[in-house]
């Protein structure tokens, strides 16, 4: 059983509130001022009453941001932590230069090396994970960020809310489905145990994204792409959104998306494929964006990851059901 948290001493809020960043089921991210200082953070900022019961996800999510503040340059930083009589707040660095794919856009041409440069980053910054023992279970485009709007910028693998620490009881053989449906690794959905290997699946379908603007297992139903994601099934079609991929990335993809997580390549094996090596942009190189945006535009990937969603709470239902019925 993991241990309670210490009863916490309540305070003052700090900080200046400003725009709303980001919203989830029992929080709301936003972008904050010291008042002492006048530096902008972002702030989660976590209604206490709706996570009753749900305290230690938090606690453990503080615990996990300490060990891992200022360590590494593309992970996102804790700055602060405290409670007030309503509400739990985790201030972070403030990561103003978007999400990864507004940067895609926004960039006046796309190649593979820039794909390969913001996955070695991401490896990087799992690899560090990793290396602390710790799972982040959630990686997806929407949780890398950009420090600044700057080209040369970090980026920030952030959101931290279900990561977990290897090697402690209560998290030595994880098994709690969590995640987003279209990054998660099959074991995850057979509910057979998983560890850092998931991750590295993740990677692997982030990759994908990052050179044809769409997942690997987009389907015409959700039931067909849980099953594909289950037997890992997926190519590179069509052909024309791929001619301009090379075979070194198709085989670092290759290497990730693989059913069983011990032939998946480790973070450390990961940042030593040639795909990741260091390299300019050739010019011979196609310019991905118009294959990108068109992709994006479509909203193939998010139709078909809400339709998973809605899939898997059903099947959650049932088990709950059923559960219910056998106590």
């Amino acid at each position: 059983m993991p241990e309670s948290a210490p009863t916490a001493t309540l305070q003052q809020c700090r900080y200046k509130i400003g725009k709303t960043l980001g919203a989830g089921s029992y929080s709301v991210v936003k972008e904050v001022v010291h008042i002492d200082t006048n530096r902008y953070y972002a702030a989660k900022v976590i209604n206490k009453r709706l996570m009753i019961g749900r305290e230690h996800f938090v606690h453990n999510e503080i615990a996990i941001l300490k060990r891992i503040s200022l360590g590494h340059p593309n992970i996102l930083s804790l700055v602060d932590h405290f409670e007030t009589l309503n509400n739990i707040y985790i201030v972070t660095d403030l990561a103003v230069g978007g999400e990864v794919f507004d940067r895609v856009l926004a960039k006046g041409s796309y190649y593979e090396s820039d794909a390969a440069e913001l996955v070695r980053a991401l490896t990087s910054g799992v690899a560090y994970l990793h290396d602390l023992g710790i799972v982040h279970r959630d990686l997806k485009p929407e949780n890398l960020l950009f420090r600044t709007t700057e080209d040369n910028s970090d980026l920030l693998i952030s959101d931290f809310g279900i990561a977990a620490v290897l090697g402690e009881e209560n998290f030595n053989n994880l098994a709690t489905t969590c995640g987003t449906p279209g990054y998660m690794a099959p074991e995850i959905f057979r509910k057979t145990g998983y560890g850092k290997a998931v991750d590295m699946w993740a990677i692997g379908v982030i990759t994908y994204f990052l050179l044809a603007g769409y997942t690997p297992f987009d389907r015409e139903s959700n039931l067909e792409e849980m099953q594909a994601i289950i037997n890992a099934e997926f190519d590179f079609s069509p052909h024309e959104y791929w001619e301009g991929v090379s075979i070194q990335a198709k085989e670092f993809i290759r290497n990730l998306i693989v059913c069983s997580p011990d032939e998946r390549l480790t973070a450390h094996e990961a940042l030593s494929h040639p795909f990741l090596g260091i390299r300019t942009t050739l010019g011979d190189e196609k310019d991905l964006k118009p294959t990108i945006r068109e992709n994006l535009a479509t909203g193939r990937s998010l139709n078909s990851a809400i339709d998973t969603i809605k899939a898997i709470n059903k099947l959650r239902e049932k088990e709950g059901k059923a559960q219910l019925g056998e106590i």
